[in-house]
C-alpha cells in the first residue's frame, strides 16, 4: 500500500520490517513502544495499515525521513489514532505535516471511520502545530494508559 502527499510517499511495511525497525532502536527508545501493539505485531503475517507502519519517504531524492501509521484499528465509535516521527536532521521542512494529512484522508476516506485522533506530551509544541496545520482540534487533557497524560486532538475533516 503506497499513500502519497506532495513531497512524500508513505510506504506500507510488512510485519517482518517494522519489527526490524523495532529491533534496531536504541533502548532508551524502545521502552516508549506499546507492548500490546507488539505483541499484535509479533502475530500478524501480512501488512496491515492498521498495524504496520508507513516509511515516509521523499519522493525526488528516495531518502526515508521517518515513519508513522495508525496506533489500532478503528474502536466502536470509528475513531482512530495516528502516530509520526520524522527523524531529526529532516524536521522543520513540513515532512511531519505531510504525513499526518495523508494518514487523516486516508482514514476519513474509509466509511468505518469517522473521526481521526492524535496525542502530543505537552512539551512537543512543534507536533501541536503540525496537528493544527492538519485542521486537528484541542479537546483537552486525558491520562492515555500507554502514554501517560497527554493533549488530545481531534478532526472530523
Amino acid at each position: 500500500m503506497l499513500l502519497k502527499a506532495d513531497r512524500l510517499e508513505l510506504n506500507l511495511q510488512s510485519p517482518k520490517e517494522v519489527v526490524a525497525w523495532v529491533d534496531s532502536l536504541p533502548p532508551e527508545v524502545r521502552v516508549e513502544i506499546s507492548s500490546l501493539w507488539l505483541e499484535r505485531l509479533n502475530r500478524a503475517i501480512e501488512p496491515d495499515p492498521w498495524l504496520c507502519m508507513f516509511r515516509i519517504r521523499l519522493i525526488k531524492e528516495k531518502s526515508e525521513v521517518g515513519s508513522c501509521g495508525f496506533k489500532g484499528p478503528p474502536d466502536e465509535s470509528g475513531v482512530v489514532e495516528i502516530a509520526y516521527g520524522i527523524d531529526e536532521q529532516y524536521r522543520n521542512r513540513g515532512f511531519a505535516t505531510e504525513s499526518a494529512n495523508a494518514l487523516k484522508e486516508y482514514a476519513l476516506s474509509l466509511p468505518e471511520v469517522r473521526m481521526v485522533r492524535a496525542n502530543t506530551k505537552s512539551e512537543n509544541v512543534a507536533s501541536e502545530r503540525t496537528l493544527e496545520k492538519c485542521g486537528f482540534k484541542l479537546v483537552g487533557q486525558f491520562d492515555d494508559p500507554e502514554d501517560g497524560l497527554v493533549n488530545r486532538w481531534e478532526t472530523d475533516s
